[in-house]
């Protein structure tokens, strides 16, 4: 072997330990970033104390392993002393976990259908919330009415820090009032307040008629409702996603727990699939 030839085979030999070491870094780098990311992601305790709050309806803890709530509301970087509002919380589901996270610090306006209407599962909806509301644990929320396009004067412009909706896009989408509803969010928050929404998640490119029929909403759609009323879309997450969920049914998302609008010899079927596939966004207003 000539001189040249050693050189060279010395020269190779540096380049091969030049990126054992750059790739042992990167590794390292990868390592260290995963221990920031689980630090950053940490969840605060008083996520867990509201959950086990006394006033929660037992059937609605149960439905705690399909909703992931400590998880969704860290995700959307809820805190105890934020003014949130609720977009048409229903029966209370959610609202059983929020009343006691913002009870001390926070305030949690919950934004029903209205007392009046000539829709009359709202006036028995919103009659059921109001008599939860007279509970001790709840006398501190405010309640106000949401109907979009008529009503969307839910709280204060610029008020609120955080507003929340949980399954209910479809709803809005059946009476057209979809944007409506996402321009009044807008006007509520805070500059550099947040919007987030879960909802349940049909596959992209499902029709307009296809999700609103079968209560499915596609990712896109959303996001394009959010952006159109100026929104910045922040981040999705995967907490509330179901692979199981086929979303082929013949009463649609309802065919699931916990509606179940199905025959009784399909239930244990549905059962065992859970509640639907939902996706988990959100977005900032600037």
């Amino acid at each position: 072997m000539n001189k040249q030839e050693k050189n060279n085979r010395v020269l190779n030999g540096l380049k091969v330990s030049v990126v054992i070491v750059s790739i042992a870094a990167l590794v390292t780098l990868a390592a260290c970033s995963q221990q920031v990311s689980k630090q950053q992601t940490s969840i605060p305790g008083y996520f867990q104390e509201a959950i086990e709050a006394p006033s929660r309806s037992p059937k609605y803890v149960q439905r705690d392993v399909y909703r992931h709530p400590i998880e969704t509301l860290n995700f959307f970087n809820i805190k105890p002393t934020d003014t949130v509002v609720e977009i048409w919380p229903g029966d209370g589901w959610y609202s059983e976990v929020l009343a006691p996270l913002l009870q001390s610090q926070g305030q949690l306006i919950a934004a029903h259908f209205p007392e009046q209407s000539q829709i009359k599962y709202y006036e028995r909806s919103r009659a059921k919330f109001n008599k939860k509301m007279q509970q001790p644990a709840y006398n501190k929320v405010q309640v106000s009415s949401f109907h979009p396009p008529k009503q969307l004067n839910i709280a204060k412009a610029g008020s609120a820090d955080k507003v929340l909706t949980f399954r209910n896009v479809h709803n809005w989408m059946k009476s057209g009032a979809e944007q409506a509803a996402f321009k009044a969010f807008f006007t509520v928050l805070t500059p550099g307040g947040y919007l987030g929404v879960v909802e349940h998640r049909a596959h992209e490119g499902t029709s307009l008629t296809q999700q609103i029929k079968s209560g499915y909403v596609t990712e896109s759609y959303v996001k394009q409702l959010a952006q159109e009323a100026g929104f910045m879309f922040v981040a999705s997450s995967e907490v509330n996603a179901n692979i199981k969920d086929t979303k082929n049914y013949p009463n649609g998302v309802w065919s699931l727990p916990p509606s179940l609008r199905i025959a009784d010899e399909n239930k244990a079927a549905q059962l065992a699939i859970g509640e639907s596939d939902r996706m988990t966004l959100l977005f900032k207003k600037p």
